[in-house]
């Protein structure tokens, strides 16, 4: 049985790209990208999925009076694509309770830090300001609170003296682009088990 993804995006897509070429190699098996959305007509995520084939779809938030509007034609476009999994790609709005209500441990997110540390916007830059000396980035389950929910994979970055903000932030993405794909196989393969705040993983 083939799983349909759904990729909510706002910007260039690379986690996007990262999970569209490890579908067509092979590494995750029985899974399709069935749609991206954005909420930016621009958004370079866009042009990345209709040279892949596949349906891209803009929703203007301006375009509806309240979140609940612009979420309730989001969710229809979800359903007309069958959605198993909700990714968020570079996403860069939260996400309603009803589409999470909906969507129970089945929204994923890519965060650039190591959570609970340094949540919501500019991780990379709030991280190298603080001083740490390991960064990283996080893949977790949505719930209703800001990079909030169940951590299902991390992986660490260093942060070297001679680094830049920028410097950390691009050694951080390329840690992205594994963890994310990694992340949709072992859902796509029913390898996540979510217990409380835990997630565990069942070989």
């Amino acid at each position: 049985m083939t799983t349909n993804i759904a990729v909510l995006v706002s910007g260039r897509g690379s986690n996007l790209q990262s999970v569209i070429d490890n579908i067509e190699s092979g590494y995750i098996r029985d899974a399709r990208i069935a749609v991206v959305i954005s909420d930016v007509g621009d958004a370079y995520a866009l042009e990345r999925a209709r040279k892949h084939g596949i349906t891209d779809v803009f929703i203007d938030p301006s375009d509806y009076a309240s979140k609940h509007e612009y979420e309730k034609e989001m969710m229809e476009v979800l359903k007309d694509n069958d959605t198993d999994l909700i990714l968020l790609a570079g996403y860069m709005r939260l996400i309603g309770k009803e589409l999470i209500v909906a969507y129970r441990n089945r929204i994923i997110n890519i965060h650039p830090a190591l959570l609970p540390s340094f949540k919501g916007l500019h991780a990379q830059q709030q991280a190298f300001d603080y001083g740490v000396k390991v960064s990283g980035c996080t893949v977790h389950f949505v719930d209703e609170g800001m990079d909030t929910g169940p951590i299902i994979l991390q992986r660490c970055v260093t942060v070297l003296d001679t680094d830049t903000a920028d410097d950390l932030a691009a050694r951080i993405l390329i840690e992205e682009h594994r963890i994310l794909p990694e992340a949709v196989r072992l859902f796509v393969e029913g390898k996540l088990k979510v217990e409380g705040r835990i997630v565990v993983h069942i070989n």
